[in-house]
């Protein structure tokens, strides 16, 4: 069985090298954060975060599908309740 074959959630399983084409401003800044050697473990760690991100995203995105959409309100009230901050129901987006 070969490693196609399995399949592996994201950063589990055995590296692979790849190629990545990169703008040079933003391998620069990466490089200015980690190094030269850290290039890798900074890019699989950012896909992780994005794949995070784009799994939530879908999530609600069904649950908007079935539920309709977050009253705003309800959400600011929420935030501010986690926040101890006051709502911006009102508030301009």
């Amino acid at each position: 069985m070969t490693d196609d074959d399995v399949d592996f959630p994201p950063g589990d399983g055995p590296t692979s090298g790849i190629s990545v084409t990169l703008t040079a401003g933003t391998l620069q800044a990466i490089r200015e954060r980690v190094g030269k050697r850290g290039v890798s473990a900074y890019l699989e760690k950012a896909a992780q975060r994005q794949i995070e991100r784009d799994n939530l995203d879908e999530l609600i995105a069904d649950f908007d599908q079935v539920h309709g959409p977050a009253d705003p309100e309800a959400v600011a009230a929420k935030r501010a309740r986690l926040t101890g901050g006051a709502t911006n129901a009102g508030a301009a987006a």
